[in-house]
């Protein structure tokens, strides 16, 4: 007894550590931003500006994404064709994409160099701009098209193959399966991925910074960014870092309310579904073109970022190659702490039963990563030169932000661990180091190694706090990338992509696939 009550005790002592550490830093630097931030002044006639493009290529991304992913995830879930596992996987590489070396691959696809525009004007036509809201939206469709078509894909793997089963035997057509299958399935997921990706358009930086055209195509958080940087207004930057935190808060509580539920479409056996409706010739060819095409738009722009690369990867300048090491250096350390974090507060939930530490450690989800770097830029610029923590406090901030997906991979492993073998680790006396070592990791390795892989992968494309704090000789690879951009070193700042590419991948696949044997 005296032994569960001390391992208790130390979980909790632990997880209360860890969930006192977030909500002091989130709290922490909303009260400095609000502190800060001038309410007297308001906001003007480009701030407002800013807040309506905002959510106007947030909508609009969110939209077009969805409405694409619909079709795109039908065609996946009645087709079976070669590598189709393969492509479903790769739907999931845009979301550990580094944004910058995204942004290569669209530039070079789309821009004014580009194979579209070189196109254009070989056949007599003009050639069209990037730069703009249609340049932010085509970017974020992009990134979230794979991600809503994953988050429908679900859905429809959902429905039991008996009801496809069942349908075919009632002689039901297309449009029968359409009405009384699918179209209640969607009604119960699309506004859960319609939410998803607003939110993470809302909370864009990177996107904004490269592919926006001037005043009329800024969001929330380049103004802050702006106002940090350029203008050194830090009252203005606050008032702006509230609206954007008042904004992400909003869609953060309306994506958890209407987070994937239920269909209602009963159980089944988990066999296989196969779609007789779906057999005939003009929906092949239309399923076959649906396919092509994501695939096409997904693969195209990285493989023109591996093209385009490769011939400069060796003779990249030195500072590329130091500021790879810096961002592999913030990657270790925020791998550290979202481990440290995460598995800290899925002990005290578990443990201690309080589901409510699982739901304060997803915070992070609802603040913006800039406004959270606006917050401690102004807690720091009285007492220090913020330029000396830019890679503490980017790693930190890195941290939090894959705290949320970290705390959803591993609650339920652990839960489910203690759950099935804690009261026999109890009767043999196992706690601390032991009961970590022979009940938890083994059974933890996977989402442990998804954790830190992803954490990792998103970690070394980040390009958002760095830039508020980064002196010129602290630059991280994406913003040496961004820098060789603006410098117009295109040849440079492809290699440059692809260096950030390899890294990225090969972080994730030590952590996540090749750690699943050695974790």
């Amino acid at each position: 007894m005296v032994s569960r009550i001390f391992k208790i005790t130390r979980a909790g002592l632990a997880g209360g550590l860890a969930l006192t550490a977030i909500l002091c830093l989130i709290a922490g630097t909303m009260l400095a931003v609000l502190a800060r931030a001038d309410m007297l002044r308001g906001l003007g006639p480009s701030d407002w500006s800013a807040i309506r493009f905002t959510l106007l290529q947030s909508t609009l991304s969110a939209l077009i994404s969805v409405c694409f992913a619909i079709p795109l995830a039908r065609a996946l879930s009645r087709r079976n064709f070669p590598l189709r596992g393969v492509l479903i996987t790769l739907m999931g590489a845009p979301f550990i994409l580094p944004v910058m070396v995204a942004v290569l691959g669209l530039l070079a696809v789309f821009g004014r160099s580009g194979i579209i525009n070189s196109t254009l004007v070989w056949v007599g036509l003009e050639p069209v701009s990037i730069y703009g809201l249609h340049g932010v939206v085509l970017a974020h469709v992009f990134f979230n098209l794979p991600l809503a078509t994953r988050l429908i894909l679900q859905g429809w793997q959902e429905i039991p193959g008996e009801r496809f089963r069942l349908a075919a035997s009632l002689g039901f057509s297309p449009r029968n399966v359409s009405r009384l299958l699918e179209r209640p399935m969607l009604r119960s997921v699309l506004p859960g991925a319609f939410l998803v990706v607003f939110l993470v358009c809302l909370t864009s930086f990177a996107v904004a910074l490269t592919m926006g055209g001037g005043p009329r195509a800024t969001t929330i958080e380049l103004a802050i960014y702006q106002a940090v940087r350029l203008d050194f207004d830090l009252a203005k930057a606050a008032l702006l870092a509230l609206v954007q935190f008042g904004l992400g808060v909003s869609a953060a509580l309306l994506a958890m309310r209407f987070a994937l539920p239920e269909a209602g479409l009963g159980a089944g056996f988990d066999r296989p579904e196969r779609r007789w409706e779906a057999q005939r010739p003009a929906l092949r060819i239309i399923d076959t073109g649906l396919i092509i095409f994501g695939a096409l738009f997904l693969l195209l722009p990285l493989s023109m970022v591996v093209l385009n690369g490769l011939p400069g990867i060796l003779n990249l300048p030195a500072e590329v190659w130091i500021a790879a090491l810096r961002s592999l250096a913030v990657a270790m350390v925020a791998v550290a702490i979202t481990l440290a974090l995460a598995l800290s507060i899925s002990a005290f939930s578990v443990l201690h039963r309080r589901p409510f530490a699982g739901t304060l450690g997803m915070l992070g989800i609802a603040a913006s990563p800039l406004v959270i770097g606006t917050g401690l830029f102004i807690i720091i610029h009285p007492i220090a030169d913020p330029g000396r923590y830019a890679l503490v406090v980017t790693a930190l901030v890195n941290a939090l932000m894959a705290l949320p997906f970290a705390l959803r991979a591993l609650l339920p492993a652990l839960s489910g661990a203690e759950a099935n073998f804690g009261r026999l680790a109890d009767g043999l006396g196992m706690k601390g180091w032991a009961r970590m070592r022979h009940l938890w990791l083994p059974r933890l390795r996977r989402p442990l190694g998804f954790t830190a892989g992803l954490t990792a992968a998103l970690s070394m494309g980040d390009l958002g706090v760095v830039t508020l704090f980064a002196a010129p000789d602290q630059a991280t690879l994406p913003l040496q990338l961004y820098r060789l951009m603006g410098a117009y070193r295109m040849e440079d700042a492809a290699a440059a992509g692809l260096l950030l590419l390899g890294l990225s991948l090969t972080l994730f696949w030590l952590f996540d696939g090749g750690g699943h044997e050695r974790a």
